[in-house]
């Protein structure tokens, strides 16, 4: 078991005491916000990788959580005023909605809840149903395309196809200091670390094996007495909590959040990223999201014209070369080691 565990505890190591040393302040929170995305990867992985419930649609839930943050940092930027977008928009009055979030534990607990909800409330609808393989996906795919839209109409309300940007403090805290983007890109990091530990042991546990066991035959589960709508409603609510987190992180990581970052195309691009990991290993899932974020980026920064097309053939090598992510390729390596 220590074995097993020193590849994790050498990597927890090197995130967290030689990133922030060696890293530049600008790179260190690029390497924060590709870990946000890895989060939400996780909950892919869990979802899809162990339960079979291809999502696309996490990004719904990762602007939940952003959004949830981001409204609480306008809020309290403002003093008790209203927020800069609102004041261009023409609203002349704090709208309902907005009044709870001016409270950091109840938007914080709505970043998480908010989704998980949402999440309960469309997989009963859905499970129940016995909705599955690409059905499933399509409808999850066609929330977030609804999602986009609901919110860029209501400029008034989320800032329209805007967002929300121009965030300055957090706990008091200037974000725009070196000190402060190191500190958070630790807490980042340190979030990861504990919910992939935590996923990990939900995975290993009875309900772990409860799950694969629906993923390759729900319809054995349901006669052996249990009740496989149940067990993919709560992994579809977990996933959509890390989600939730992500988003609510990746807030004042980055200074942002919009409806670009949450439709049909971002939750596409997770999907992407899982597969490359490898999304059967909840390692191979966050491997995979940093991998895709950093290529993304030094493709974007060294070929600014073509780089959609080079992630697009690092997707195409990596699935040609390695049908299970780099995870399956490290795995099938070192069994040939060992042998």
């Amino acid at each position: 078991m220590i074995r097993r565990n020193l590849p994790f505890a050498a990597i927890a190591v090197i995130a967290l005491v030689a990133a922030p040393l060696l890293l530049e302040p600008f790179r260190l929170s690029l390497l924060a916000k590709y870990l946000c995305y890895a989060i939400v990867a996780l909950g892919i992985g869990l979802a899809w990788g162990q339960g079979g419930m291809l999502t696309l649609g996490q990004g719904v839930f990762f602007g939940l959580g952003g959004y949830s943050m981001a409204m609480y940092l306008k809020l309290s930027e403002s003093g008790g005023g209203l927020p800069d977008f609102m004041v261009w928009s023409g609203v002349e009055e704090l709208p309902a909605l907005w009044t709870p979030f001016a409270n950091p534990v109840f938007a914080l607990t709505m970043a998480v809840a908010g989704p998980v909800l949402l999440a309960v409330v469309l997989g009963t609808l859905v499970f129940r149903q016995r909705v599955r393989g690409a059905y499933f996906a399509i409808l999850t795919q066609a929330l977030a395309a609804a999602m986009v839209i609901l919110l860029v109409g209501q400029q008034g309300l989320t800032g329209g196809t805007n967002g929300m940007t121009n965030f300055f403090e957090l706990f008091g805290a200037d974000l725009a200091e070196d000190s402060t983007q190191r500190v958070l890109y630790l807490v980042v990091a340190g979030v990861l670390g504990v919910l992939y530990l935590a996923t990990r042991q939900l995975v290993n546990s009875r309900f772990g094996r409860l799950l694969v066991a629906v993923r390759d035959g729900e319809d054995r589960v349901r006669f052996l007495g249990y009740d496989p709508a149940l067990v993919k409603t709560v992994t579809f609510a977990v996933s959509a909590g890390l989600a939730g987190l992500a988003g609510a992180l990746f807030v004042p990581v980055v200074g942002i959040i919009s409806p670009a970052l949450l439709g049909v195309v971002p939750s596409l691009e997770l999907v992407v990223a899982v597969a490359v990991g490898g999304r059967q290993v909840l390692a191979g899932a966050v491997l995979g999201a940093v991998v895709m974020g950093y290529a993304q980026t030094t493709f974007s920064e060294q070929f600014a014209n073509g780089w959609l097309y080079l992630q697009g053939a690092l997707f195409i090598l990596v699935m040609t070369l390695a049908p299970k992510g780099i995870a399956g390729l490290l795995g099938r390596l070192r069994r040939a080691r060992t042998a």
